[in-house]
């Protein structure tokens, strides 16, 4: 099967203004890349592809029999796309998703077979330790019923189906 890796905004209002965002990046980053594989860190995929032209995007197949696992890089920060004021910017949300086809009939476009994603912001590392603190300080602060509302933490990403 094959399996389609991008990078997208999570709030509709930059959704409608992507494809100028990320022109808008790729103007100041010349040469760079919103999205990579970590190839010798993934396991189990075949052919990953990286179009030159479509920066937040890759692919691969994979064999669904096998144990496979990929690793991505994503080489924006969330503050990147938010208009800058006096320091301390939120950030925007990104949206991982994975979207998996399978082969399609001689002249059939491929079956779309499923489709998952998740929530991201990505951070410096002083910037991400210290959003993970204060985010941390303001849970716990919350009544344990409003704390059942939030996920728990993970050592890997948990993509939900869409």
């Amino acid at each position: 099967v094959q399996s389609v890796v991008r990078v997208v905004f999570h709030d509709r209002r930059l959704q409608y203004s992507e494809q100028q965002q990320l022109e808008g990046w790729r103007w100041s980053r010349p040469g760079d890349r919103i999205l990579d594989i970590d190839i010798p860190l993934s396991v189990g995929i075949l052919e990953p592809q990286i179009h030159p032209t479509l920066l937040n995007t890759v692919e691969f197949l994979w064999d669904p029999s096998r144990r496979t696992s990929v690793f991505v890089q994503v080489h924006c920060i969330s503050t990147e796309f938010t208009l800058r004021k006096n320091g301390g910017e939120k950030g925007v949300p990104f949206r991982i998703q994975i979207d998996t086809f399978g082969a399609g009939g001689k002249g059939d476009p491929p079956e779309h077979l499923h489709s998952a994603s998740c929530l991201v912001k990505v951070f410096k590392p002083k910037g991400a330790d210290r959003k993970q603190k204060t985010d941390r300080e303001k849970v716990e602060k919350q009544p344990a019923a409003e704390r059942e509302k939030f996920q728990p933490a993970y050592d890997s990403t948990v993509l939900a189906e869409v």
